[in-house]
């Protein structure tokens, strides 16, 4: 398999503003809410370490490469434990662009850099569709959706 071909790409609409779809995305108290119980840590600025924590453990962790807020946000992403734990960091770009002439913002999200045969890869094809779903429904509805992880 081609590298290009592993690269995984979602678009999603969600009824909200720039501002609070990056707030959502970046601090702790919300990204508990719909990312399965994990706190997205980082202060946010270009070279600075970013975590992502679940029961006082480390699950993933990486470097920011890009934050312009509220527009775009790239950053480094490595498992910390686990068969993928052996691959080398891949990248998760996300991209909020407001529509024109409504209350809605694009959301795409561009994970890429997998190696060949990737064990990281499956995984990351079926999370972050149930994470973006339970964001969209959070900041649409106020509730997030459950899921069986």
């Amino acid at each position: 398999m081609a590298q290009a071909d592993q690269d995984f790409v979602y678009v999603t609409y969600i009824k909200t503003t720039p501002e609070k779809l990056w707030e959502a995305l970046t601090s702790p108290a919300f990204t508990r809410q719909y990312w399965f119980g994990i706190d997205v840590t980082s202060d946010w600025k270009v070279g600075s370490p970013m975590t992502y924590i679940s029961g006082g453990e480390t699950k993933v962790d990486g470097k920011v490469l890009i934050a312009d807020r509220p527009k775009l946000l790239s950053y480094t992403f490595h498992e910390t434990n686990g068969d993928a734990s052996a691959e080398p960091p891949t990248r998760v770009t996300l991209e909020i662009e407001p529509e024109a002439g409504t209350e809605t913002v694009r959301l795409t999200v561009t994970h890429t850099d997998f190696v060949a045969n990737s064990k990281h890869r499956p995984s990351i094809s079926q999370g972050w569709p149930a994470v973006l779903s339970g964001l969209k429904s959070l900041l649409e509805t106020g509730k997030t959706l459950q899921f069986e992880m």
